[in-house]
Order: structure tokens, then C-alpha cells, then sequence
């Protein structure tokens, strides 16, 4: 005799029959989750199915009262992190990568200059500068030196340097700062999903071990009814 498959379900929620692989049993859906449902107006049968669709939103609507219980309002940030949980969607990534590509040309060069600026490479290459600049004017130049001692030129241009590099070094610290304020962002998404999610899973251990628990007392409830009718039977 060939075993019989269900292929398709009707939805306790929208009435709509579906496929088999896109429906859950109501019996697999924690309490809470079937309080909000019944708050509807919908009475599911504990033998039948609810589409994943209808489920998603209702796991999204109990996610949202827990969450606002907790915090109060919702923001943008957290509704993100629900539609993830419930669309189960990966909210971690490498957000440096997506900071890149969107910094222009000047801004990549502004990052640059204040990378190099604050290196040894540049202290070292300056005090060289500075050395070479004097040596040339006081020692090789004496009689017509371009920047004589208290080399008035050289100051003039150690002041340019310090005008120009000061903004740009400015400029890559509000960036860095912005870059800081987006790993904070980011951090917060993925702890609060990582939260959340914990949280549905100490509810799931519970329901499964309240079910286990109830099918065991059945089971044991079968036991001895059965012990019992073997005992009657030896009486007689």
C-alpha cells in the first residue's frame, strides 16, 4: 500500500489553501503567538495548518510588543532589526566596505594626505627637509642665500603646510567619526537582533518542553490504563 503524502493545506488564518512546504502546524506555534491570533478573531484547529505569510506577521506583531514593553517607541533601527528576525535576513556585514564606496575622489585624498601627515614617514622626510633647507641657505650659500637666517621663507612655508594640513587632517577626523557612529549603529543592530533571538529560543526550548511534557503524561496515562486492564483480566 503506497503512503499517502499531503501535498497542500488550507490556512487557518486567510482560508487559502497552499502548498504543504509553505504552511507550520498550529500545534508548533508558541502560546503567545496564538493569543495574538486569537485576539483576531480566529480560533485555529490544533490539527491544522497556518501559512508562513500569516505567522511571519504575527511573530512580527508579538516581537513588536515585547520590544515596546521593554523600550517604548520603536525606531528605525529596531524595526530593522524585526523585519530581519522575521524575514530571516543577515543583518551582519562588512559595513567597511560600503563606507568606501561611497567616499569621492577628493575625500580618498583628504584620507590620504592625513594618513601620510600623521606617520613617521613625514615627521622623518620633514626633519630632513628642514635640515637639508638650513644647511643649503648657512653653510653653502653664505653669500647669496635665497633664505637667509632667521630663514623668514621657510617659515612662510612651514605656515602654508600647517593651514592647509590642519582642515584636511579635520576633514579625515569627521569622517573617521562618521565611520565610529556607523559601527556603533551596527554593533547595536546585530546585539539586539542577537538578543531578540535568544530570547525566541528560551520560549521555544519551553513550549517543546511543555508539549514533551504533556505527550509523556499521556503516554504514562496509556500505561496504566492498560496495566490496569491486564490486572482486571489476570483477576478474573
Amino acid at each position: 500500500m503506497k503512503n499517502f503524502k499531503r501535498e497542500s493545506a488550507v490556512c487557518q488564518i486567510c482560508k487559502k489553501e497552499k502548498n504543504i512546504q509553505l504552511m507550520r502546524p498550529v500545534n508548533s506555534v508558541r502560546p503567545a503567538i496564538l493569543q495574538l491570533i486569537n485576539k483576531d478573531g480566529f480560533e485555529p484547529d490544533s490539527h491544522g495548518y497556518i501559512c508562513i505569510d500569516d505567522l511571519n506577521r504575527y511573530r512580527k506583531q508579538y516581537l513588536q510588543n515585547v520590544m515596546e514593553e521593554e523600550k517604548g517607541v520603536l525606531n528605525e533601527n529596531d524595526k530593522k532589526v524585526l523585519d530581519s528576525i522575521v524575514e530571516r535576513d543577515l543583518i551582519s556585514r562588512n559595513i567597511e566596505q560600503d563606507i568606501d564606496k561611497k567616499l569621492k575622489s577628493g575625500q580618498r585624498l583628504s584620507d590620504s594626505i592625513a594618513k601620510f601627515g600623521g606617520s613617521w614617514k613625514f615627521i622623518i622626510f620633514f626633519m630632513f627637509f628642514l635640515v637639508f633647507w638650513m644647511i643649503i641657505n648657512v653653510i653653502f650659500l653664505t653669500t647669496r642665500a635665497f633664505d637667509p637666517y632667521p630663514f623668514i621663507l621657510l617659515n612662510l612655508i612651514l605656515s602654508c603646510i600647517a593651514a592647509i594640513q590642519a582642515p584636511v587632517i579635520m576633514m579625515s577626523q569627521n569622517r573617521q567619526e562618521e565611520k565610529d557612529r556607523m559601527r556603533s549603529l551596527h554593533d547595536y543592530q546585530v546585539n539586539l537582533k542577537a538578543e531578540v533571538e535568544i530570547r525566541l529560543l528560551h520560549d521555544k526550548i519551553d513550549h517543546l518542553i511543555v508539549q514533551h511534557g504533556q505527550r509523556m503524561m499521556e503516554i504514562q496515562q496509556i500505561q496504566i490504563e492498560l496495566m490496569e486492564e491486564i490486572s482486571n483480566k489476570m483477576k478474573k
